[in-house]
């Protein structure tokens, strides 16, 4: 699972390093089938994750900060890796003994949903990777070649020849 979560790093930091050569215009332009815009979706993600991972360290759920506060590429950029400094520790800990632990959350209604660790690991993960299918999309409308998805070629997994 580790490296699924490397994995969506790297990818959301070719992500970053994309938006540097977009115009701000369109990396804020309200999008179709998504959150909303590019930069709003690159929040979206490193906030989901961050308030998922939080609440499985046993932090209260974080309120979600105003987009607003992050609206440019180095914003958000320092804001993921404010968030990564405080979630990594823990997923790099991850152990099987975790995956059946579970977590009690309150959903918008107020009702009382469980959920086990592994389970949330696993939708954080999903989460990112659906994302990044929607940017993709984006890219190829304003005309840029989106990032890879490829999962290798990334140096995660040792090469055996």
């Amino acid at each position: 699972m580790l490296k699924l979560f490397e994995y969506n790093w790297q990818v959301r930091k070719d992500w970053f390093d994309w938006c540097d050569q977009v115009h701000e215009e369109e990396l804020l332009k309200k999008r179709i089938g998504g959150p909303g815009s590019i930069l709003y979706t690159l929040f979206h993600i490193v906030e989901c994750e961050y308030a998922w991972i939080s609440a499985l360290q046993g932090k209260p759920m974080p309120e979600e900060p105003p987009f607003e506060d992050y609206a440019g590429v180095q914003k958000l950029r320092e804001y993921s890796a404010h968030c990564h400094e405080e979630i990594a520790p823990f997923i790099y800990t991850w152990n099987s003994d975790m995956e059946t632990r579970i977590l009690s959350d309150q959903n918008a209604k107020g009702e009382w949903e469980t959920f086990q660790y592994g389970e949330v690991m696993r939708h954080v993960i999903a989460h990112e990777i659906h994302h990044i299918g929607q940017l993709s999309i984006w890219s190829r409308e304003i005309g840029k070649q989106p990032v890879t998805a490829n999962l290798i070629r990334r140096g995660l997994f040792e090469n055996y020849s």
